[in-house]
Formats: C-alpha cells, structure tokens, sequence
C-alpha cells in the first residue's frame, strides 16, 4: 500500500496503521534490561491505563491475542467447571482453548449474530458452580456486541466465579470500564481498534485474577500472571519484549490521548451508526440482532459476498469476506482504529454501486 491509498483498507482486522505509527518500529534497538526500555515501559503503562480505563496492571504480551486467552483459562480456571458464552467463531475459540488446556467446559450456544440473555445466565449461574465464564464482547465474526456491563453485573453475585473476557475488537473504540464493572480479565490485540501492527496483545487482570492465579500451580511459564505483574511492577517484562513494536505503541498511545478515548468510543459509534444506515438504505440488512450491534465490525447480508469483495479490492479497496458457517452469505466491513467518518462514507459511496 503506497501513502497515497492510506483509509481504503477496512479488514476487521488487521486494520490499517498510521504511517507515523509504522515508521516508529525503524528506531534503534535498545537493551531490554536498562534504563531506556524501563523508561518507555513506564511511558506506556500510563497510557495502557487511559486506554483500558483502570487502576490495574495493563500486561503487554509479545503474542497474538488468542496466547492471553490461554492465560486466562491457564491462570483463571484450576480444573472447572467453564460457562463459555458462544455466538460465533471466536467465542467459540474460547472454549476450545479451555478445553485444550484440559478444563470441563459447560458451552452455552446461541445463535451467530445473537447475544446471551442475562436472565438465562442467571439462572445457569444459580443451577451450577463454574470457576469462571469466558465471553466474547464483540464478535468479530458476526458483528455482534455483547452486554458486558450488564453480564458483569450478573456474574459478581456469584463472587467465585471470574469473568474472562475477549474484547479483541471492542478495547479501544467500545466503551470499557473493568474497574467499575468487576471484569476479572479482559484482553485485545495490538492489529485491531488499537490500530497497530499485529505482534502485541493486552490484558487487565482484576485482584481476584491475580489471587486465583496465585493458587494455580500449573499456569506455565510463559503466560503466568503472577511472574509477569511482577515484572511490569519493575517497568521490565520476564522475556525478550518486543521492541520495534513497543516503540509503534508509545507513538500510537500519544495519538490516542491526543484524541481522548471518550472521542474515540463516540467516532465509532458514528462510523456503526452510518454502516447499519447504508445496509439498511440498501435493503441488505446486518446479520447481528438490532440489540447488539459492534461499533467496530459490521457484517452484511449478500447472497454474492465473494463477488462483492473482489469487486471493491478491483477498485483499490480492501473489506472482509464472511466468516465462518455464514461466509457464503455476508461480508464485513471493519470500521476501526483509525478510520473517520469521512473516509467510511467513501467506501460506502463505492459499495454503492458494486452491490447495485
């Protein structure tokens, strides 16, 4: 991608990154046992905390998202019972890496694109014991949006059971508040709404979390909390960090305060809000239920997504095809990151006429 076709690529991930943000991993290597890279970690936790909205440790993983996941069914979970939430492909991601990790697993599922009734999680909370219930906040397979709030509130009147929560395309442009709402452990990806390269993930660990962690003799090495809150108390990180993309975080951190992460959460409210217009407008429709849509991913019905995806990459633009068990009838638009209202009015003005 040349400068000149920057704001044309609306893959739910990854997303497009800022050529400011890109040219800051071309700084020299510094030694990851000194002063600089102690000054830089300290820099980050600050804005990690603005960011993630808490009062907690912001851990920095050199992993895909999906490694955090294992931590926190590895540092959450002692043998089970799991509830795993699942309506859709990444939801259901959880749940096989629980079972992976050789914890019982109760599935609740419902239909993709639909999210969990807080009255039914209530009464499975009631009939059963489980250690933790893992979700998926915005999925990104679907286009569907999660309560979390309101699951959160649910699952602390049962003050034994963690809630683990996936929020790889929700942190950083969905409004999320882990201390106020009694989140155990939420995680991201760097190559999402946070719009770096991939390479990085992210995750909050309540004090519950850390005190279960704690019991757990088997957490592993790599992914153990304990070790690595211990580390990041030190502004220093148990393995080699990665550094070229540490530095692309300091440079997107200080473009996200610059913007305020409450004007971040309201400019992805307006890119959904102009999406479900223009699929509605065009008598497609959105797959997710009307009652839990994502601010970062939108999913459209089509009978020819192929078609369309490879007409609009023709025509210089990248979206994302289906996903999954529906990926031969919708395609996802990902309005993330760094995107504006105005470059997403763009790319609708030319799905116009692929779609007519």
């Amino acid at each position: 991608m040349t400068p000149s076709e920057t704001g044309r690529f609306f893959l739910p991930g990854p997303t497009e990154v800022h050529p400011d943000v890109l040219a800051a991993q071309t700084r020299p290597m510094i030694g990851h046992r000194g002063r600089a890279i102690e000054e830089l970690l300290a820099r980050i936790a600050s804005g990690l905390a603005v960011v993630f909205q808490t009062r907690c440790p912001v851990i920095v993983s050199a992993s895909a998202a999906s490694g955090l996941m294992e931590a926190a069914i590895r540092n959450g979970v002692h043998t089970g019972p799991v509830l795993a939430l699942v309506n859709g492909a990444f939801s259901s991601r959880f749940a096989s890496i629980a079972r992976a990790c050789g914890r019982e697993v109760d599935v609740w599922e419902v239909e993709w694109g639909q999210i969990h009734d807080l009255d039914g999680l209530a009464e499975r909370l009631r009939d059963r014991r489980y250690e933790a219930v893992t979700v998926t906040h915005s999925e990104s397979s679907t286009g569907a949006l999660q309560d979390l709030e309101g699951i959160a509130s649910v699952v602390a009147e049962h003050p034994d059971t963690l809630l683990l929560v996936d929020s790889v395309t929700g942190i950083g442009a969905v409004e999320v508040r882990p201390d106020d709402w009694g989140i155990d452990f939420i995680l991201t990806g760097s190559q999402k709404a946070l719009a770096l390269p991939p390479g990085l993930a992210f995750a909050v660990p309540s004090e519950a979390m850390m005190e279960r962690a704690a019991t757990i003799p088997d957490r592993g090495w790599y992914f153990d909390l304990v070790k690595l809150v211990e580390s990041l108390e030190k502004n220093q990180t148990p393995a080699t960090p990665a550094v070229s993309l540490l530095y692309a975080l300091d440079a997107q951190l200080e473009r996200i305060l610059e913007e305020g992460i409450e004007a971040r959460w309201e400019r992805h409210r307006r890119m959904q809000a102009l999406t479900v217009e223009w699929a509605e407008g065009t008598g497609l429709g959105v797959f997710a239920v009307p009652e839990g849509r994502s601010p970062t991913v939108t999913c459209v019905n089509h009978p020819e997504p192929k078609r369309v995806v490879s007409a609009m990459a023709e025509r210089g633009w990248t979206i994302g095809g289906g996903y999954g068990k529906i990926q031969d009838r919708t395609f996802r638009i990902g309005h993330m990151g760094d995107h504006t209202v105005d470059g997403l009015k763009a790319l609708l003005a030319e799905l116009d006429e692929v779609v007519a």
